[in-house]
């Protein structure tokens, strides 16, 4: 099948949305581009979640995936790169007043670890791997940078943000980026199943004022670093070292930096 008869039609979400027994479960279904963070598949993501607040009935939220990519990071085939709109969906994800909770179980890269920064609680099953590869393309973590410093291991953020090297499940819970990591062939469903069932068993309002106690401090990074950071990224993704890093890794080549 070509590429093109693989991408989504404009009738067909990239963001599914179902609902049972109080928990609503949000889908990445765009697996052309690996979930990529096109301008689309945020615009709608950000509606499900704004839908899912208002919902009385949802007592929380899992947000996962199709196919063997959580989230790729930006979508480089989108003009600069510079995924649309991310701070406010991040911003969305962390002060919802009902949790949210990442279900994965395949690979994560760039952008896609802000968004497990910005979930509550992450599951991820032995399938799973992790990077933070924008240094590898000319630019930074940067508006992902306000949900997950806060909550990673400083010198493992420092080590994994240069490096851009891979890591598994294992390790993304040792460093703080997910609170439950399967091992073997330790289904993910099992993990996520007791989180779930103690969710279910919380109160709506003891739910909210719980999640606002634990979120204080990154509202509080959202609050005096958005402008500066999202002015960064764009500026990044603009610059002739990031087309170059973007159009190496589309054509499958080391970059020129690269000795």
């Amino acid at each position: 099948m070509t590429e093109a008869a693989e991408q989504a039609g404009p009738e067909q979400p990239l963001v599914r949305s179902e609902f049972a027994q109080g928990v609503a479960t949000l889908t990445l279904d765009s697996p052309h581009n690996r979930n990529a963070l096109s301008k689309r598949l945020v615009s709608e993501l950000y509606a499900h979640l704004e839908a899912a607040a208002a919902d009385d009935r949802v007592r929380a939220l899992v947000l996962t995936h199709t196919g063997n990519t959580f989230c790729a990071g930006a979508d480089l085939r989108e003009g600069s790169g510079t995924p649309g709109d991310l701070a406010p969906v991040l911003r969305t994800i962390v002060e919802l007043p009902k949790p949210v909770v990442a279900r994965v179980d395949g690979h994560v890269r760039a952008g896609g670890t802000g968004l497990l920064g910005a979930c509550d609680i992450s599951v991820a099953g032995p399938k799973s791997s992790f990077a933070f590869t924008e240094a590898r393309i000319g630019v930074a973590p940067a508006v992902i940078s306000m949900p997950l410093l806060p909550r990673l291991d400083a010198r493992a953020a420092s080590r994994y943000y240069l490096t851009g090297e891979r890591f598994d499940a294992v390790e993304a819970a040792r460093i703080g980026l997910v609170t439950l990591a399967g091992r073997d062939e330790e289904d993910v469903d099992a993990l996520l199943a007791p989180v779930l069932d103690g969710l279910r068993r919380g109160s709506p309002q003891g739910l909210a004022e719980s999640k606002r106690l634990v979120t204080a401090e990154v509202l509080r990074v959202f609050d005096r670093d958005t402008d500066n950071l999202a002015e960064l990224s764009a500026r990044l993704f603009a610059s002739d070292e990031a087309r170059e890093g973007m159009t190496a890794f589309l054509e499958r080549r080391e970059p020129a930096w690269v000795p």
